[in-house]
Parts: structure tokens; sequence; C-alpha cells
């Protein structure tokens, strides 16, 4: 077990990190060891082997914000791994860090992420590499074996230090204590999921596109109506059909039942949306 840090940094990790992690690894995965029914000539890449590796892992970089003696992880994105040189390929992530820098100028590369059950000597050399990013930069690491009698986390972060064994100063990885940080997005996004359960013998795929198309015919069908009130209130404001006030009043109060379409938070929440929805165009 590695020893714990003594920085007294305070870590606070967002379950986007998690998830992105889990699901980079779930892909990666799946890839290099298809299901029987895709296996067929032609459907497996030319990259991926006979034989699926039991040891491998994958990276990528952890973003967010450091505030004082707090540091708050946010995101993260992912990284291609060169196993030729046991590096990460430094012009991909220079790219990818600037298109990030784009979509969320408050945030900064923190460190790196990678999945396995305890950090090894290999992990120092992309550490080190790391540093010429970030001076400090912190290891999470997501264990991606499935143990049911495991009640913490599968995830730990590590930090470096200099420590001197046997007569010679060298860094190691020591552990650093985190907490959760949820905002209220992340926390009904978690929720739906660890809610999301097959029924009715169809799986969880199933019932989440269930769950997307039923919203989707709401939203059409609103929309449908707002489409007929608005030509009917177009229509009376030309003078095609007779003046109606009590519809007018009903429509007048409808409209003032919405505060928050003009609230200082959804103007807020609005701007965070519609400067984010450019970043599907930076990232390749």
């Amino acid at each position: 077990m590695a020893p714990s840090s003594s920085s007294g940094l305070t870590f606070k990790l967002h379950p986007l990190v998690m998830l992105n992690i889990s699901d980079h690894f779930t892909r990666v995965k799946t890839q290099l060891n298809p299901p029987s029914s895709s296996c067929a000539p032609g459907n497996i890449p030319a990259a991926v082997g006979a034989t699926f590796p039991q040891n491998f892992r994958v990276y990528g970089c952890v973003i967010g914000a450091q505030r004082g003696r707090t540091v708050e992880i946010f995101n993260s994105f992912e990284l291609v791994f060169d196993p030729t040189t046991d590096s990460l390929d430094g012009a991909f992530l220079e790219k990818k860090q600037e298109l990030y820098q784009k979509v969320f100028p408050g945030f900064y590369v923190l460190g790196w992420y990678s999945t396995g059950s305890e950090a090894n000597e290999s992990d120092m050399h992309i550490h080190k590499a790391l540093m010429d990013i970030n001076e400090s930069p912190v290891y999470v690491l997501l264990n991606p074996a499935i143990n049911h009698a495991q009640k913490d986390l599968p995830v730990t972060i590590y930090e470096s230090e200099f420590h001197v064994i046997d007569g010679i100063p060298q860094s190691i990885f020591v552990d650093a204590s985190y907490t959760i940080e949820t905002v209220e997005a992340e926390r009904i996004s978690v929720d739906h999921v660890a809610h999301l359960k097959p029924s009715d013998g169809g799986s969880a795929a199933t019932q989440l596109a269930a769950h997307l198309t039923g919203i989707h015919s709401a939203i059409k069908m609103l929309n449908s109506r707002i489409r007929v009130l608005f030509q009917y209130l177009v229509a009376m404001q030309k003078g095609d059909i007779p003046c109606d006030d009590s519809l007018l009043r009903q429509a007048a109060s409808l409209l003032r039942s919405l505060p928050a379409a003009h609230s200082e938070k959804f103007n807020d929440n609005f701007l965070m949306v519609s400067n984010a929805l450019p970043f599907s165009s930076y990232v390749p």
C-alpha cells in the first residue's frame, strides 16, 4: 500500500470522471474482444488481435480547476498510448488540450488517469511526462475488476512525492484522500443510470431507448400544439379571424407562468449549454 500524501491538498472528484473512465475501458474492451455474433470476417478491425490481452489498460487526462488548496476534478478526455515506447502520444495530447481549452477556458489539465489494480513503476514515467504540463499532476486510477465484497469506490487518487529510499531520493506515488462532489445534473444522471434496470426481458439499453422515445414524442406533441396556438394568434392579429379576449388572457397567463425563461439562472444555464455545443465540432 502506498503511503499517504502530506501535501495538504483537498481533492474533489466528480462522478462524470468515473463514468468517462469506465466507458473508455468498456468500449476498448469490447473492441478488443467483440461478441461472437459480430466476429464474422470483415467485422473485426485490423488492429484487433485474435487473443484478448487480460492486462490491457486505457489512458487519458483529467481536467478541472484548483482554488487555493482545493483541487476539483470535473472532467476527462482520452489519450493515445504508444506501447512501443511506453509513452503517451504527445502531439495528440497537445491538440486535445488546445481544443478543451477553447471550450472550457477555466479548466486545466490536472493530471491523468488509467485503469488497473494498483500503480506500477511504468506509471511513474507517464506521470513525469505530464509534469511538462502540470508540475504536480494527479493520477486517478480506476480498478475495473468486479468485487462484490468491496464497499468503497474502486478509485484511487495518487500524488507524487520525493522520498529517500535506501539513501536514494526518488519519486513515489502516495495516496491522496478525496471526496465525491456532484452538481444537480450529475446527480440526476447518476440516479437515472442506477435505477435503470431490465424488465420484461428487455435490456437496459432497450429501456433507455424507450424512455428517450417517449420524451421525443412528448416534445413533438408540445411543439405541434404551440405551433397551432401561434398560427391562431397570428391570424387573429392579421384580422383573419375575430379577436378572442378570453383566449388572449389564457395565452398571457400561460406565458407569465414561465418565469424561468426570464431569470438570471436560466440565462446562465442557457449560455453554458450554448458555449458547450461547439465542443462537438472541435473534438475530432
